[in-house]
C-alpha cells in the first residue's frame, strides 16, 4: 500500500484483484439454489405380503437425486406410522428455508372418499375408517413441503394393487374406497403430484430390482436443464412401453412459463466453443515473437506442463545452445588473440605452442557448439510442425463435433415437438372422453418411435467420423456405410464393451461415440512401422541391421557358401567330358627342324613321326619328324 500526497491510500493492482476474489468467494455461497429431499420406501408390511421393490426403489431414487447435487437427501425404508409422521416433521424444518423440495414414496396407498393415504408399515386397517388413525393423508405431506419457494414436487409410486381393501370392512356402505389412488388439483403454486399410474388404476412392481416407473425417473429426472414436464413425459413414454401400454403414469398441478429442470442446464456457449488450449496458444506465440530466455522462462512459469511447455523447453535448449556456441567463439577468438600476442613478443616456443593448442581446443569446442546448435534448431522446427499439425487435427476434429452436435440437437427438437403435439392431442381426446379401442392401442404399441431427421447418408457419415474420431476408422467418412466402416463399429464394439449392430449405423451408435472422449480403439501399424502418437512411422535400422518378424532390428548374418554332395558329383561329370574329348590340333610352343633350319609350327599343323627311309636321310637320317598340316 503506497501513501500518496494528499493522505490518500492506493492499494497495489495484485491486492485489489485478490481483495475482489476474496469478497467473491465469500457471496457466491449465498446465492446459491438449496434443494431438499426425502424419500421413504415400504416393503416391510406386517399384516399384508411384503412388496419386492419399493427399498430398492428408494436406494435408487436417493442415489439419483445425490448426483443431482441435492444438499440434503433424507433416505428411510419401513417407516411405521410415528416413524413417518416424526420424519415428515423433521424434513418440513429443512423445508422452510429451502428452494426446492421434493418428496418421493414407494409402498401402498389408498383412496377413501376422494381423498388419498400413504399406509405405514404397521397399519392393520381392518375397518374403513381406521385409514384416519393408521396412515398419513396426502395433504399432510404438502403442507410439509408447502413453505418452499420455486418447486414443490412429490412422486408417489404407490398406486399398486392394495391388499388391504379387499379384507376391509365397510362402517358405512355409501363410503367409496377406490381402486389405486383418486385424482389431485394442488392448490399451491408451483406444485406438481406424479403418479405412477393415473387416478383409478393400479401400477406394476415389474419383474427386476426396480419398478418400470422408478428405473424411467433414474433415467430422466437428472438430466441437465430439461423441464420437468417433459421429463415426466419421456417416463410416461418408457413406463408405457415396458408395461405394453398397461400402466399410464400421471401428473397433477402447474407450473409457470418457464422450464423447470430438477437439474440446472449447464452454461451454453453463445457462439463457436473455443479451444481450451487456444489461450496457451496465444501466450506461446507471443513468447516465440520475443525469442529470449527470459520470456520462455516466464511461459513455462505459467504452464509448467503440457504440449506448449513442452515446445518452450525445446526453445530454451536452442538458446542454451546459441549462448554455448557464442562463449566457444569468443573463448576462441581470446585464444587467437593470446596466440598473436605472443609471437609478437617473441614468447618462448613451450608457452606459444600451449597458445597454440589452447586456440585448437577452442576451436574444436566451437565446432562442437555449432553442430549442438543446429541439432536444437532442427528439433525446435520439427516440434513446431508437430504443434501446427495436431492444433489443425484438433481444429478438424472440433469442426466435426460441432456439425454432429447441431444435427442431433435439430433431430432431439423434431422430437420433443412431435412428442408435445402427441401428448395434446393424446389429452385432448381424453378430455373429450374418447377411448381409444383395443385395435388403436395395438398399433400405438407398435408404432415406432419419431423417425431422425437426419437421412442415412448423413447419419453414416455422423457415425464414420466419430468413429475416425475415436481411432476405429482409417478410411475417408464419405457417409457410404461399407465393410470398412462395419469393421471400424465392431472394433469399437470389442474395445468399447458395446453391442451395437454393425449392418446399419444407429443413433445409439452415435451417441455413445459422442460420449467417448479420446482414443478407443489402438493404433494398429503395418510390417515395418511403428505407433508414434496418432501416426504410424517406418522402423529405420542402421547399416548391417533390418527389420525382422518382431518388428525389431536384428544384425544381417553374411551367408558362407556350403558344399554339397550335388555340387561335387556336377564337377567330376564336367571333368570326365573334357579328358574324353579328342585332342585339338595345336601349334603354340613346337619348333619344326629341317636341313633348312628350325622354325616355329605354322598354326593348323602338326608334327608326327615318319620311318621312311629316304625321308629319314634327307631330313639327316634315322627316324624323322614331319609337319602335317589340315
Amino acid at each position: 500500500m503506497e501513501l500518496h500526497p494528499g493522505g490518500l491510500q492506493v492499494i497495489p493492482l495484485r491486492q485489489f484483484g485478490l481483495l475482489i476474489f476474496s469478497i467473491w468467494l465469500a457471496c457466491g455461497p449465498a446465492h446459491a439454489e438449496k434443494r431438499v429431499a426425502l424419500v421413504i420406501g415400504n416393503s416391510a408390511y406386517k399384516n399384508v405380503p411384503k412388496l419386492a421393490n419399493p427399498v430398492s426403489d428408494a436406494g435408487l431414487i436417493g442415489s439419483v437425486l445425490k448426483r443431482a447435487g441435492f444438499d440434503t437427501i433424507d433416505v428411510r425404508q419401513d417407516l411405521s406410522a410415528s416413524e413417518m409422521r416424526k420424519a415428515l416433521r423433521e424434513f418440513g424444518s429443512k423445508t422452510r428455508d429451502a428452494d426446492v423440495a421434493v418428496v418421493y414414496y414407494a409402498g401402498h396407498g389408498m383412496e377413501v372418499d376422494g381423498a388419498n393415504y400413504l399406509i405405514p408399515t404397521d397399519a392393520t386397517l381392518e375397518t374403513d375408517t381406521d385409514v384416519y388413525d393408521e396412515a398419513l393423508p396426502l395433504d399432510r405431506v404438502l403442507v410439509t413441503i408447502e413453505t418452499a419457494k420455486q418447486l414443490r414436487l412429490v412422486i408417489l409410486d404407490a398406486c399398486r394393487d392394495n391388499p388391504f381393501a379387499k379384507s376391509m370392512k365397510r362402517t358405512v356402505a355409501s363410503r367409496a374406497i377406490g381402486r389405486g389412488l383418486a385424482k389431485v388439483e394442488p392448490t399451491s403454486p408451483n406444485t406438481m403430484i406424479a403418479f405412477a399410474a393415473k387416478a383409478g388404476s393400479t401400477a406394476s412392481d415389474g419383474d427386476s430390482r426396480n419398478s418400470p416407473f422408478a428405473t424411467a425417473l433414474a433415467d430422466h429426472l437428472p438430466k441437465p436443464g430439461l423441464d420437468l414436464r417433459k421429463a415426466f413425459g419421456f417416463v410416461r413414454d418408457d413406463v408405457l412401453k415396458s408395461t405394453s401400454y398397461k400402466q399410464e403414469p400421471y401428473v397433477y398441478g402447474s407450473l409457470g412459463g418457464d422450464d423447470v429442470p430438477l437439474v440446472a442446464a449447464k452454461p451454453a456457449a453463445t457462439g463457436p466453443q473455443a479451444n481450451p488450449q487456444d489461450a496457451i496458444r496465444r501466450d506461446y506465440e507471443l513468447a516465440l515473437q520475443l525469442g529470449t530466455r527470459d520470456g520462455w522462462e516466464a511461459f513455462l512459469g505459467q504452464y509448467p506442463d503440457g504440449f506448449y511447455a513442452n515446445l518452450a523447453k525445446g526453445q530454451l535448449n536452442k538458446i542454451a545452445a546459441e549462448e554455448t556456441r557464442a562463449t566457444a567463439e569468443q573463448k576462441a577468438r581470446a585464444a587467437e588473440h593470446e596466440k598473436a600476442r605472443l609471437i609478437a613478443e617473441r614468447a618462448e616456443k613451450a608457452e606459444q605452442e600451449k597458445a597454440a593448442a589452447a586456440a585448437k581446443a577452442a576451436e574444436e569446442a566451437r565446432i562442437v557448439a555449432e553442430k549442438a546448435k543446429a541439432i536444437e534448431q532442427a528439433k525446435a522446427e520439427a516440434a513446431e510442425q508437430k504443434r501446427k499439425a495436431a492444433e489443425a487435427a484438433t481444429a478438424k476434429a472440433l469442426a466435426e463435433k460441432e456439425a454432429a452436435d447441431k444435427a442431433r440437437a435439430e433431430l432431439a427438437a423434431k422430437q420433443t415437438a412431435e412428442l408435445a403435439a402427441r401428448q395434446t392431442a393424446e389429452k385432448a381426446a381424453a378430455d373429450r372422453g374418447v377411448v381409444p379401442d383395443a385395435e388403436t392401442q395395438k398399433v400405438a404399441a407398435l408404432s415406432p418411435a419419431p423417425a431422425s431427421t437426419l437421412s442415412g447418408t448423413d447419419l453414416a457419415k455422423s457415425v464414420q467420423l466419430e468413429l475416425r474420431r475415436v481411432g476405429c476408422l482409417t478410411s475417408a467418412a464419405d457417409g457410404e456405410w461399407n465393410a470398412a466402416s462395419q469393421r471400424s463399429l465392431t472394433q469399437f464394439n470389442k474395445y468399447a464393451g458395446m453391442k451395437f449392430d454393425v449392418k446399419l449405423a444407429s443413433l445409439d451408435a452415435l451417441d455413445a461415440l459422442k460420449a467417448k472422449q479420446g482414443r478407443v480403439c489402438p493404433l494398429v501399424c503395418d510390417r515395418g512401422f511403428r505407433a508414434d502418437g496418432d501416426k504410424c512411422v517406418k522402423i529405420t535400422c542402421r547399416a548391417g541391421y533390418r527389420v525382422n518378424e518382431d518388428n525389431e532390428c536384428e544384425k544381417i548374418e553374411d551367408k558362407k557358401p556350403v558344399a554339397t554332395r550335388d555340387d561335387s558329383r556336377q564337377r567330376d561329370d564336367e571333368r570326365k567330358k573334357v579328358e574324353s574329348a579328342p585332342s585339338k590340333p595345336q601349334s603354340g610352343g613346337q619348333i619344326y627342324c629341317n636341313s633348312a633350319g628350325c622354325r616355329p609350327v605354322r598354326p593348323g599343323c602338326r608334327i608326327e613321326a615318319w620311318g621312311n627311309r629316304t625321308a629319314g636321310l634327307l631330313g639327316g637320317g634315322g627316324s624323322s619328324t614331319v609337319e602335317v598340316c589340315n
